[in-house]
């Protein structure tokens, strides 16, 4: 039973060869999830750093706490195109067990859709966001106050 990216190199090197797009979109999901990777160790980092100057120094973090969230968030969504390639979120193994594979293979249709119409909702939503938040100049409340279209 495989659970989440333990597979990922062996599905990498198991993928028949695609066209030239295929190849790019793979190099382009390896940096992004490199970067991922390197956001979610800089957030362990400033995290670690945070409760340290707070528990010993007694200084305020406000503008650790909130870099800390940005790169969370950053390298949950940035990361999750290749969470779905590699069929790595959390799923329910014994139905797929269960179903003949006709079935199985409409799941995967569906479950393909619904993550197509939620991604096509999102970045629609989000590029309203952006638009919205360059133009009005929007800020973050905190000390910090880093522009919100980041």
């Amino acid at each position: 039973m495989a659970h989440g990216l333990d597979d990922v190199e062996t599905e990498h090197a198991a993928a028949p060869p695609g066209g030239a797009a295929d190849r790019v979109l793979a190099m382009i999901d390896d940096v992004v999830v490199i970067v991922s990777s390197v956001a979610l160790v800089a957030a362990s980092f400033v995290l670690t750093y945070s409760v340290i100057v707070r528990y010993f120094l007694k200084f305020s973090t406000d503008r650790q706490d909130e870099m800390s969230v940005f790169l969370i968030v950053g390298a949950v969504f940035m990361s999750a195109a290749a969470v779905q390639a590699f069929r790595g979120h959390v799923a329910i193994e014994t139905i797929v067990g269960f179903l003949p594979s006709r079935v199985n293979m409409i799941r995967l249709i569906l479950v393909d859709l619904g993550s197509l119409t939620f991604c096509a909702f999102f970045a629609w939503k989000s590029w309203t966001l952006l638009h919205e938040a360059v133009d009005e100049g929007f800020h973050s409340g905190s000390t910090w106050g880093p522009p919100l279209w980041i």
